[in-house]
């Protein structure tokens, strides 16, 4: 993990992106691998323009990128945008980890006032 800060815009259009359910059934397909639009729209219950819409949030999250040959196009997961939301998430935990390990030390110090020598 680097010590670098996240881009917060980015990071919102991230989480935007993820804060629906249909694109994030888009994620987890593609997490198995590249899938064709039509390939991703199957299992979703939406019109075709619906399915393209909820694409572009996700391209224009950095969270998938698509190609086109032909008359395919092709949807695939940028690993490396996961990436920068797990380092945020990893950083914060890392506070809250400190903070309640600093919080049972202290209460271990408390605890060991009450039962100490007397």
């Amino acid at each position: 993990m680097t010590n670098q800060q996240t881009n917060p815009t980015a990071l919102d259009r991230m989480f935007h992106a993820l804060a629906d359910p249909s694109r994030r059934a888009v994620v987890e397909r593609l997490v198995q691998g590249p899938a064709t639009v039509g390939e991703l729209a199957k299992p979703l219950d939406m019109a075709m323009p619906t399915v393209l819409q909820h694409l572009r949030v996700l391209e224009s999250s950095g969270l998938i990128r698509t190609e086109k040959a032909g008359r395919v196009r092709t949807c695939r997961l940028e690993p490396q945008a996961l990436a920068s939301a797990q380092g945020w998430i990893d950083r914060l935990r890392a506070e809250w980890e400190a903070r309640l390990d600093r919080l049972d030390a202290y209460l271990q110090t408390l605890q060991e006032s009450d039962h100490g020598p007397q």
